[in-house]
């Protein structure tokens, strides 16, 4: 299909330009990694390429394929549960590693904060964060999404955990034990001792959070910041809600094994910092607030946000056995790598919330089959409360550095200024 044939046509009232959102955003693939993306890059033209023993996944189907029909070893050295399971050693699995009924009862007990209700919970928790974090902007100041996104994940993954401990503490403790494992799992060359590093790391964020685990208060309802008193009959229904949350905190993942909860952190905190601050980017660079500031289309818009900016852009993988990807034969042991921001075609489609790709392309940045990412729902009603919250101030970037050494493509700093 022709490129053109692709992107919407422009509203006049609403200017676009992608080119430089994209310019943007391309720098936080070459600031990290640059021979690895300049390879992924080079190799697109096809939906799937190998290069000795590894496959470059690039297309939708094959991608599809891969994750759900083809089986993997979720425990090999260079894959994401490989990596997970070296640096959070524990007794239990990490979800990344696991299969089967150890899997599925895992993701259950994920699932019952990440749901309708439980999203709705973590919300009242995010609000008033959002509220103080950008009132800055209204007196002319700057904000770091970086510094907002980094708090944001923290008190998301406390609240979600039971956890006592200060939500910018574990965040940047999170950030670290990605940081710290990731030249474990991704192409290129490894430091010496990297895996005790990450093995370290990951030591300190298990030690932060269960030091206080089922120390922090329950989440309030959603209604409750803005309520503020607690009496009367009103008071009792909030107090009912919150033994209603503590007991479901203390018997789910409050209670999970060390390694597991960890793993959560990580995994939470390391996409929130990675995408919010780049999809704000790409919305102010490519003149998108109108539609951030419609109701109606902001959900919409923050999907495709999601899709463009692909917080985790790459998914190493490995065969467990032989079978065939997109028409390519995969021997057992060949190592995958799985393009997920070329497969949801973020590398050609603009996001436009009046004209989005069809839900099932712009989901694949969370995976696909039993094992898509359960934090998809939490991501993208997170993103649109963000966008809300900034349509207002209409912000533009003022200043931007990329993070070399993170573990997923992203900004270490990414401020911005109410428009004058």
């Amino acid at each position: 299909m022709a490129q053109t044939a692709l992107k919407s046509p422009k509203s006049p009232k609403n200017p676009t330009s992608h080119a430089r959102a994209r310019r943007r955003d391309r720098r936080v693939y070459l600031g990290g990694h640059p021979v690895l993306f300049g390879l992924l890059a080079a190799t697109r033209g096809r939906p799937v390429r190998r290069i000795g023993g590894t496959l470059l996944v690039h297309g939708a189907d094959a991608y599809r394929q891969a994750l759900t029909r083809l089986p993997l070893d979720r425990t090999a050295a260079g894959t994401t549960g490989g990596a997970a399971r070296s640096a959070l050693a524990g007794d239990g699995g990490v979800l990344f590693d696991q299969e089967g009924g150890e899997h599925r009862a895992d993701r259950r007990d994920l699932a019952a904060g990440l749901g309708a209700a439980g999203v709705e919970e973590l919300r009242a928790r995010w609000q008033p964060l959002l509220a103080r974090r950008l009132a800055p902007l209204a007196a002319g100041g700057e904000v770091d999404l970086v510094e907002l996104a980094r708090e944001l994940s923290g008190t998301v993954v406390c609240a979600l955990l039971g956890s006592g401990a200060d939500p910018c503490e574990v965040a940047r403790a999170a950030s670290e034990a990605a940081a710290a494992s990731v030249r474990s799992h991704l192409p290129g060359p490894r430091r010496p001792r990297a895996e005790a590093d990450a093995a370290r790391a990951a030591g300190r964020l298990r030690d932060l959070l269960g030091s206080v685990r089922a120390a922090a208060p329950a989440a309030p309802r959603a209604g409750s910041a803005a309520s503020g008193a607690r009496d009367g009959e009103a008071g009792e229904d909030r107090r009912a809600a919150d033994r209603r949350a503590t007991t479901r905190h203390g018997h789910g993942l409050g209670q999970a094994d060390g390694a597991l909860v960890a793993m959560v952190a990580v995994a939470a905190v390391n996409t929130t910092v990675a995408a919010l601050p780049r999809a704000v980017a790409w919305c102010a660079d490519a003149g998108l607030w109108d539609q951030a500031g419609d109701a109606a289309l902001r959900p919409v818009l923050a999907a495709e946000l999601l899709r463009v900016t692909a917080a985790s852009p790459l998914l190493p993988r490995v065969a467990a056995a032989d079978g065939t990807v997109g028409g390519c034969p995969v021997r057992a042991g060949d190592r995958l790598l799985l393009v997920a921001r070329h497969a949801a075609d973020a590398h050609r489609r603009d996001p436009d919330a009046r004209g989005p790709a069809e839900p099932a392309l712009s989901r694949l940045v969370f995976g696909a089959g039993a094992h898509a990412c359960p934090g998809a729902r939490l991501a993208s009603v997170q993103l649109a409360d963000v966008l809300a919250a900034l349509a207002p101030y209409r912000p533009v970037v003022t200043r931007a550095r990329v993070d070399r050494g993170a573990a997923l493509p992203g900004w270490r700093r990414l401020c911005v200024r109410a428009a004058s």
